[in-house]
C-alpha cells in the first residue's frame, strides 16, 4: 500500500524549487503525491495547519509535517503578516 505525501506551497520561488527537486526524489511506487498550491486552493490552509504545517514549502507524509527551507509562514500565506 502506498503512503500519502502532500506537498503544500504558496507558489514562491523557494516552493517551486522544492517541488521540483523533492517531488522527483520521492519514489512514486511508494508514495501517492498530491501538490497543493494555496494560490489555487486557499480553502486547504486550515487542513495544512491541522496537519502541523507552520511554514511553506512543506510535505506532510503519513501525517507528519516536514518543513523545507523557509518560504513563508502560514500567517503570511493567510495574509496576516
Amino acid at each position: 500500500m502506498k503512503s500519502k505525501a502532500i506537498f503544500y506551497h504558496a507558489g514562491c520561488g523557494v516552493c517551486v524549487a522544492a517541488e521540483q527537486a523533492l517531488g522527483q526524489a520521492l519514489d512514486p511506487a511508494r508514495y501517492d503525491i498530491e501538490v497543493v498550491d494555496f494560490n489555487t486552493a486557499p480553502d486547504r490552509v486550515a487542513e495544512a495547519e491541522a496537519a502541523g504545517v507552520q511554514s511553506v514549502p512543506a510535505y506532510v507524509i503519513d501525517g507528519q509535517a516536514f518543513h523545507i527551507n523557509f518560504g513563508a509562514s502560514m500567517a503570511a500565506v493567510k495574509g496576516e503578516a
